[in-house]
């Protein structure tokens, strides 16, 4: 992609991004660098405009999807073949890797389907692998764990292996179900939608029989916006599970103590760019988007420049990849709590669910919160079906949680006083209603 070229077309060709260049007094014919077009957000662009003028020569395509909310209102996204089959090429890396190219696959897509863009992209990228000759057959459950459980025993032995797709804390209730054959159905994981730790990609991997975790899983970066924007790849995994180790060494790269989501991306079909640590992207969808500020939390790094930095620690990844840049991601800034100055994000905790010692009383689930006078973080923990709350369990998550935020958040560790750091366990049972209703998009900080 040359992006200046498509943000002349854009210009060109739809009535509302025309409009959004009157009002600021910029000619397309006079731009000269890239850098010097205006940023579009959803509030200055995509929600003052009807959907038609967003679209390109005022038609809107064949499929809406909706946005689920999580950061205010949900927004409305158009979408078309043209861009499912350019999407699919990233489900197609992920699924080579899985060896899918060649093996005879169930798809078990466990995403939401209905508006939502999750489920219904995904089943329709999938399609367009098997029409590329990849042997690779859909079932589309959505995140109904019964239908799910029920259609894996009846199908699963049919195929030489099952990949199954959907959110991280969902997948891990499914692979947490006893009495499932796992090892017999040669599972693979793909995620989207949040971060996870390197101890939940190595906790499910174990649950699922999973042998090598670089080539039998994956997590999208992917938006309402745009679909998916990069993926991970067996060399971003290796790199990443390398830094999960190395604390200080992902902070320097990162520039946080927590670890993001670590992509690669064509850049050929999305364009990204930094804006004082968050991520703008500029790609031909149904709605096409010119420098969008998506309000991501993140990064770029070049290819050569991770394995460069990766060598002054004498590691060189030997896991396959291709040779594309990366894009990490922590998400967006209002999934923070904030303690006595100290910014205190759901990764830090999450590590701590994750330890051994706890990690079988609980889903991984949790809501963290700080409110006005609080002596200390509060956190309140989805137990696993069957056990039972006790002072003793609470007491032991807390100390799993502090000892991860000590080792990870050295902001946690220097700025809240001592007596206030352990962290405030409330245990609720499996599916609470209240904090954790099944077969919803959890939200993690509220």
């Amino acid at each position: 992609m040359v992006p200046i070229e498509l943000f002349r077309r854009v210009a060109e060709r739809v009535p509302a991004y025309g409009e959004f260049l009157r009002e600021r007094g910029v000619d397309p014919a006079a731009v000269r660098a890239f850098g010097d077009v205006p940023m579009t957000t959803k509030d200055n662009y995509v929600r003052r405009h009807p959907l038609a003028a967003l679209c390109r020569d005022g038609v809107v395509g064949d499929m809406i999807a909706v946005s689920s909310g999580s950061s205010g209102e949900p927004a409305f996204w158009v979408r078309s073949s043209a861009d499912e089959k350019v999407i699919a090429e990233r489900f197609a890396e992920v699924f080579r890797a899985f060896g899918a190219h060649e093996r005879r696959t169930l798809a078990v897509v466990c995403f939401s389907l209905g508006t939502w863009v999750g489920g219904l992209f995904t089943i329709s990228c999938l399609r367009h692998l098997a029409d590329e000759g990849f042997p690779v057959t859909v079932v589309a459950p959505g995140n109904n764990k019964g239908e799910i459980l029920r259609v894996l025993p009846a199908l699963a032995p049919q195929f030489e292996q099952v990949v199954l797709l959907g959110y991280p804390p969902f997948l891990k209730d499914v692979i947490d179900t006893p009495g499932v054959p796992w090892p017999d159905y040669h599972v693979k994981i793909v995620t989207a939608g949040e971060v996870f730790s390197e101890e939940w990609r190595a906790l499910v991997a174990a649950r699922a029989a999973i042998a090598d975790p670089l080539t039998s899983t994956a997590s999208l970066y992917g938006t309402a916006d745009a679909g998916v924007l990069g993926n991970e790849t067996p060399l971003s995994i290796e790199i990443r599970r390398f830094l999960a180790a190395r604390p200080d060494a992902a902070k320097e790269l990162f520039g946080a103590s927590r670890l993001p989501t670590l992509v690669q991306y064509d850049p050929a079909v999305r364009f990204f760019e930094e804006h004082d640590g968050t991520l703008l992207f500029t790609g031909d969808n149904g709605i096409p988007l010119v420098r969008y500020h998506i309000a991501d939390e993140g990064g770029l790094i070049s290819h050569q420049g991770m394995l460069a930095y990766l060598a002054r620690y004498g590691f060189r990844p030997t896991a396959p990849g291709p040779h594309l840049p990366f894009v990490y991601v922590f998400g967006r800034s209002l999934f923070v709590v904030s303690y006595y100055g100290a910014n205190v994000y759901p990764e830090n905790v999450t590590v701590g669910l994750e330890q051994p010692e706890v990690s079988a009383s609980v889903t991984g689930k949790f809501v963290l919160s700080a409110p006005e006078g609080a002596k200390g973080i509060e956190l309140t923990v989805e137990l696993s079906a069957g056990t039972t709350p006790t002072p003793d369990l609470a007491a032991q998550i807390s100390t799993s949680v502090l000892q991860a935020l000590h080792r990870l958040n050295s902001e946690f560790t220097h700025y809240v006083p001592d007596a206030h750091q352990p962290p405030l366990v409330t245990l609720r049972p499996y599916a609470d209603p209240e904090h954790f209703p099944p077969g919803v998009k959890h939200r993690y900080v509220r």
